[in-house]
């Protein structure tokens, strides 16, 4: 590792020296005396003039506890953030700073000496914002108070926060001439708590889209700074996440979009690391070298080190605020040690195959946003690829799940069989006359909950789930759900979100109105993020088919493969494919991702919605392979996944291997769901 280049800036001395005129003639015979003169003369002496790197440098030290390399903080072992930490001084123009960056390059440690730097050098209220309170906890425990009790410097200003002091508490630390508050995002009374000087804003793309219902978190937090005028520094840092919802891309793209230039160790040429000069040999990531855009040579990694020392920071376009700057990087800036090119190339070979890894590579490899196909297919090219099926459930399908829209004259339930990797298959669509007021229509939604379909297999199946909307006549959808059960129907209610981790999020229990008597907790209610299922369903429906040939030789269709059965008429592939994702841009510029109906009808596509939301609830995409093998076995069915679990089973035991079954938890029940 290279020694740090910070220079300390020179400090001023005192005009009053031990022999000045100014305290020859003081009576110095009493007891104190010295003490007050020297306390004195230090009161003085001007603070030394510092940037924030060049004070971390001299003050910050890194616990074992928070950081792989313990010791002083090097400003040297990451050449970049020395400019970003450097607009944060008060001397420095810019008054807001982003910084949208891969995974694990520094920033938030940057952030850290931000801190450390206004506690000891340029005291004034401070506002640090996490995405959530819970997370505003874990961070003064782990890092803050790390920062605090190794740094003698910060040690001697803030009292540690198990002391009686009641101004310094986990989420309040109070110092001589300011306070620092950590609060969460998700918590509009901690975004208004206090004006603010310094904001400090923590990984910004996983704020809520509200805080509390009251507004966008990012612009509770700036309103702190109003009266701080041209003296508030607004830090943003965040990895980015999807394009047109990300909030640092925004603000990246509103700045003069700085990046990291650095020298070729063969001719020189300035460039800025891009991942399509990441070269190696096809299927050894070992091999991964940066070809130069200038020479074409490769650059081996070890030569990282003396580029990262001879970089420097460009600005790439003409900042709409002249106050605003921001940074990129990547994961191939990554100092030797930690994120290697090798390790790179690795991941990102990893993740071919999968949308969800390809998305996770993105954002936390390349720091960029991941862009989401809202790109509806044209409703020909599904007729063309309509199928016949050999029975009314393929043999493929294991269970059954519905998706149930309320409409004012009727009620539209289309009913998907599943298969493992989500393959689906539509069994039929079903359109029940008479609307939530016709008690009719809620009895033949009640028969069909009794309905068979055949298995071809022979076997029956009965519906596993029904998922049915409330936005249309609640109470009326509320009261039916009641008399038939939750066990097999679900209540649900869409948002417009994307939320890939957990698109689905209850049963939240709610008052319901049933027959004019209002009953507390009267229903379950389940959220679904509709957005991330509608790209989901189009996401499947692009999927390419295996070719003749290719079936020929065993390969089957890809996981998530949506089945449309030859019945399906042209009305209902429009309706699936009734919307198109587009970005809608507000009056500062700033856009966000929506859905837009294309066409009116639209409801053979929100009945896919649910029917997935369905599948989802019942656990489909967290089964393990003895519940797939359970289902194929009541189903008499033997997939390549199930075959291959036998080999794998007859195989000698390696390493590491289990050789005693688990034990069930208690309770857990194999689903049935045929006969």
């Amino acid at each position: 590792m290279s020694e740090n280049s910070s220079q300390p800036s020179p400090t001023s001395e005192s005009p009053w020296g031990e022999d000045d005129d100014l305290t020859a003639d003081l009576d110095l015979g009493f007891d104190g005396a010295e003490d007050i003169l020297r306390t004195w003369r230090r009161g003085m002496r001007p603070d030394p003039d510092l940037t924030v790197s060049e004070w971390a440098d001299q003050h910050r030290w890194l616990s074992s506890r928070t950081s792989a390399e313990p010791g002083r903080y090097r400003t040297a072992r990451t050449p970049y953030l020395r400019e970003i930490m450097d607009a944060l001084s008060p001397r420095h123009p810019a008054q807001r700073i982003s910084f949208m960056k891969a995974a694990q390059v520094g920033a938030t440690e940057a952030g850290n000496n931000w801190i450390g730097f206004v506690i000891h050098h340029a005291p004034g209220p401070m506002l640090a914002v996490l995405p959530t309170v819970e997370m505003a906890k874990r961070t003064s425990r782990g890092r803050l108070d790390p920062l605090i009790a190794d740094s003698p410097a910060l040690r001697e200003r803030v009292n540690p926060a198990r002391s009686r002091d009641a101004g310094n508490s986990m989420l309040s630390k109070e110092f001589p001439g300011g306070i620092l508050v950590l609060t969460g995002a998700n918590s509009a009374t901690g975004l208004r708590s206090m004006p603010a000087r310094y904001i400090f804003l923590d990984e910004v793309d996983a704020y809520p889209a509200s805080a509390d219902e009251e507004g966008d978190p990012v612009t509770l937090a700036e309103a702190r700074t109003t009266t701080f005028s041209h003296r508030r520094k607004v830090f943003m840092v965040s990895t980015p996440t999807i394009r047109g919802l990300s909030r640092i891309e925004r603000e990246f793209e509103a700045s003069d979009q700085r990046r990291y230039f650095v020298p070729c160790p063969h001719c020189g040429a300035m460039k800025w690391l891009q991942f399509e000069r990441l070269r190696w040999a096809k299927g050894q990531p070992e091999t991964a070298a940066y070809a130069c855009e200038g020479c074409e040579k490769p650059i081996a990694e070890h030569h990282k080190t003396a580029m990262l020392e001879g970089g420097e920071w460009r600005p790439t376009a003409v900042s709409v605020d002249p106050n605003s700057i921001g940074f990129h990087i990547s994961a191939l800036y990554s100092p030797m040690g930690w994120k290697s090119w090798a390790q790179i190339a690795r991941d990102w070979l990893a993740a071919q195959g999968s949308d969800e890894m390809l998305r996770a590579a993105r954002n936390t490899l390349l720091g960029e946003t991941w862009v989401e196909s809202g790109d509806a297919p044209e409703w020909q090219r599904l007729a063309d690829r309509r199928e016949a099926f050999a029975a009314t459930v393929p043999h493929l399908g294991l269970f059954l799940t519905a998706g149930a829209d309320v409409q004012k004259d009727r009620i539209e339930v289309d009913v998907w069989a599943w298969g493992r990797g989500l393959e689906s298959w539509l069994v039929e669509h079903i359109v029940i006359a008479g609307g939530p007021e016709d008690p009719a229509a809620w009895d033949k939604l009640t028969a069909l909950l009794g309905r068979t379909w055949a298995h071809e297999s022979g076997a029956v199946m009965q519906l596993s789930k029904l998922a049915i909307d409330t936005g249309y006549e609640a109470p009326a959808v509320y009261a039916w759900s009641r008399a038939a059960g939750y066990a097999q129907v679900t209540p649900i209610k869409g948002v417009e979100s994307f939320n890939r981790s957990t698109p689905v999020s209850g049963p939240t229990f709610v008052d319901a109105t049933i027959g004019g008597k209002r009953l507390r907790r009267g229903a379950r209610l389940w959220t679904i993020a509709v957005s991330t299922f509608k790209a989901e369903t189009y996401r499947f429906l692009r999927l390419e088919r295996p070719s003749d040939e290719d079936r020929a030789l065993g390969v089957c269709d890809a996981g998530g493969t949506m089945h449309l059965p030859n019945w399906a008429d042209t009305e209902w592939l429009k309706q699936l494919v009734a919307e198109q994702m587009i970005t809608v841009r507000n009056k500062r510029g700033f856009g966000h991702q929506e859905w837009q109906k294309m066409r009116e009808r639209n409801e053979a596509l929100d009945c896919r919605v649910y029917a997935r939301a369905a599948a989802w609830i019942l656990g489909a995409d967290r089964w393990d392979e003895a519940t797939w093998r359970s289902l194929e076995v009541q189903a008499g069915v033997e997939t390549k996944e199930q075959v291959a679990a036998v080999v794998v089973e007859q195989t000698a035991p390696t390493a590491g291997t289990v050789l005693t079954p688990r034990r069930r938890r208690s309770g857990a029940v194999t689903p049935k769901y045929m006969r």
